[in-house]
């Protein structure tokens, strides 16, 4: 799949990201989210980082699964989010073109 990088501005919290594109005349609507997690927040007794992440993934909205995990800091990480049924779309087309 390719991918089209797109700048968003480092705000806090958590921000909700919806995208329609048009791609040889079909549209699209995708939604995101991109929420970045501080490793301070982990749950007391996490030493290894993939653990933290792996139980914020967990412990997220049903609606959501994890798109891409960004490049951590020593203070954070930031985890990008797709709807289910917008990822479930995004595979769809993914085979129909090969």
């Amino acid at each position: 799949m390719l991918n089209l990088a797109i700048p968003i501005p480092n705000v806090p919290g958590k921000q909700d990201i919806e995208i329609e594109m048009t791609m040889n005349g079909n549209r699209c609507k995708f939604h995101y989210r991109v929420e970045v997690y501080r490793w301070a927040d982990c749950q007391p007794g996490t030493d290894n980082r993939v653990d933290c992440v792996r139980s914020l993934v967990r412990e997220y909205d049903d609606e959501w699964t994890v798109y891409h995990i960004g490049m951590p800091t020593e203070e954070y990480v930031p985890l990008t989010f797709i709807k289910k049924e917008d990822w479930a779309i995004q595979q769809a087309l993914r085979w129909a073109g090969k």
